[in-house]
């Protein structure tokens, strides 16, 4: 083992890769084919609203599993141990409240587009502005999403960086613009079952060249890497319980409540049943990709101890340190680097697949179909257009990130993470806040936009000068969100500007959608707040009676003896499991949420 040379592929390592793409390519082409051939809208956006809970619950986990998770989240916990481990705390709060808020809300209004809501809610303005300020989000990401892995792979293997790049933004575009919805999520399935296989592979293998599962853990325990609940309230410091377990939460909901990506998944379920318990199985999917991430991390410190390849400077970024690892110590097992390559391109393949999916849905559903009418097969054909045409945007991105060098490398990764806070917070403006109007909702996004890349922006800036050696190893994170947020322990706590700057990323998305809330609220009650009439039917979710209803049955000691009201057990079932049709409910319930049967204000308008 040289560890200080280039490492290289064996042809069984490209032929792993290869048929990676292959499969998924294999994939796209079926659903191409087979059953409606992908020739209306409804099935190319939505599968016929015919996916099943399984498929769907991985899918939704394939989706924001990317390759800066399965590459970064190592790289962390080698430098920092297993305090980030805290953050899956936060899954559990992050898909409760989008399975029993969100998604009832949205699958009862029959949307096509997430941003549907905000005409229905607000105005047409609103919408726009949430349908460009989504597009700007994922056009960004996209180039680096594809880009991060390839050049990672290319600078530790010598594996040809633009081939990287071409073959799977050519393939994830073809399978998406070919095969719908339905070759994404099923892709996303497949890609899901290799990405866990080579993270397991990898640390079976890490466990033996360690000495095994005691020696390795006797490794890790003695360098520190084992950590313990950091209760530390301060939420200038990077990674604390609190950080992590309720920053987090927001971070979530951004992710899993409102993102367009993931809605769209929720609204192609059969039922809105399946579309609530497709949501609960992402936790436990979500619980395992965390673990095997810090697992490897801790089996790369195992392996290496202290001696960091970055610091033997055999590598010159964090980015490279799990596929060095991988190609410096498992070398000699033919076919393990080509499947954990694999692996990472899958992470890769199905975050940007529902990426182009989703982008080609919004500027369908938001910005032509209001404008211009059109028989279904043009509109199915344009659909796909679009999608073709995002892998091409896709493909530039990857080439403009080429041009940048790696601070504002990072700066674009952190876009994501940024407006996805913004957006949070004007969709529970919307949800929560009857009163709300629509110029609160436009001025409280502008004001929740501008905290967001100031706070973001400016902590980045102010934090360039001091970035000596720390930085590599310690600005990972497993969600697209801010990174490289660095606090120096020894230095007096922040103050002013500075402490604003010095925020933990993981309260981004808490501060930036609260400042979305309270700047809408505060504006919509100087400019006249929304009265009851004029709020749009099931585009507000009942909290104050859903919160009565729960705290009658926590103080109701004989509840299991004698039997509630009639009318209270149906309103309950209406408002939570969306499942009881035997009454439509009082004309005060249908005001704000709609029952599961009910029709919605959108059908009209999503009929093309």
């Amino acid at each position: 083992m040289d560890p200080s040379g280039q490492k290289y592929f064996t042809i069984i390592d490209y032929v792993i890769f290869a048929l990676l793409l292959v499969a998924s390519m294999a994939i796209g082409l079926y659903y191409a084919f087979t059953g409606g051939r992908q020739s209306t809208t409804q099935e190319f956006m939505y599968a016929d609203r015919s996916m099943k809970c399984l498929p769907l619950s991985l899918s939704l986990m394939a989706t924001f599993q990317s390759a800066v998770a399965i590459i970064g989240t190592p790289a962390e916990v080698y430098a920092n141990g297993t305090q980030y481990w805290f953050i899956g705390c936060s899954y559990i709060l992050g898909l409760l409240i989008p399975a029993h808020i969100f998604i009832p809300v949205f699958y009862r209004l029959h949307l096509t587009s997430v941003y549907q809501y905000l005409e229905l809610r607000f105005c047409k303005a609103v919408r726009i502005c949430g349908t460009v300020t989504f597009i700007f989000q994922m056009v960004i990401y996209m180039g680096v999403g594809i880009y991060t892995p390839a050049l990672a792979l290319n600078a530790v293997t010598g594996f040809h960086l633009w081939g990287a790049v071409l073959a799977t933004g050519l393939v994830c575009t073809l399978y998406t613009a070919l095969g719908g919805l339905k070759a994404v999520v099923w892709t996303d399935v497949f890609q899901t079952v290799v990405m866990f296989t080579g993270q397991l592979a990898v640390i079976i293998v890490g466990i033996h060249q360690a000495g095994g599962l005691s020696d390795a853990w006797v490794k890790v325990r003695d360098g520190g890497r084992i950590s313990g609940i950091d209760l530390n309230p301060d939420p200038t410091v990077r990674h604390t319980f609190w950080t992590l377990g309720v920053g987090g939460v927001f971070l979530m909901l951004s992710l899993y409540g409102v993102n367009q990506a993931q809605v769209q998944r929720y609204l192609s379920s059969r039922t809105e049943r399946e579309a609530i318990m497709s949501c609960y199985m992402v936790l436990p999917c979500l619980q395992v990709a965390l673990m095997l991430s810090c697992l490897m991390g801790l089996v790369m410190y195992a392996c290496y101890g202290n001696n960091s390849p970055l610091e033997q400077q055999y590598i010159t970024s964090k980015d490279q340190m799990m596929l060095y690892f991988v190609m410096d110590m498992l070398q000699n097992f033919p076919g393990l680097p080509g499947l954990f390559v694999a692996c990472l391109f899958s992470a890769s393949l199905s975050t940007i697949s529902s990426a182009f999916n989703s982008l080609a849905t919004v500027t369908m559903v938001d910005l032509i179909k209001p404008h211009y009418s059109m028989t279904e097969a043009r509109a199915t054909l344009l659909s796909k257009i679009l999608a073709l045409s995002y892998g091409i945007i896709c493909v530039a991105m990857a080439y403009v990130v080429h041009l940048m060098n790696s601070s504002v490398l990072q700066a674009a990764l952190s876009i994501f993470g940024m407006v996805g806070g913004p957006l949070l917070g004007l969709f529970c403006l919307g949800i929560f806040f009857p009163c709300a109007n629509s110029i609160g909702a436009v001025i409280g996004l502008a004001a929740g936009l501008i905290m967001s890349f100031w706070v973001g922006i400016g902590g980045f800036l102010s934090r360039m000068p001091s970035s000596v050696q720390v930085l590599p190893l310690n600005s990972t994170n497993t969600v697209p969100a801010v990174s490289g947020n660095i606090t120096v322990i020894d230095a007096a706590r922040p103050v002013g500007l500075n402490g604003l700057y010095s925020l933990s990323y993981m309260w981004y998305s808490a501060l930036n959608s609260s400042t979305v809330v309270l700047i809408g609220l505060l504006i919509s009650f100087m400019t006249g707040p929304t009265k009851g009439d004029d709020v749009a039917s099931g585009t507000v979710y009942p909290v104050m009676r859903t919160a009565r209803s729960l705290v009658h049955k926590l103080v109701k000691p004989s509840a299991c003896c004698t039997s509630p009201p009639e009318h209270t057990q149906i309103d309950d079932h209406k408002e939570i499991n969306g499942n009881v049709t035997e009454d439509a409910g009082t004309e005060e319930e249908t005001e704000t949420f709609l029952p599961s049967n009910a029709v919605s204000p959108v059908e009209h308008e999503t009929s093309v």
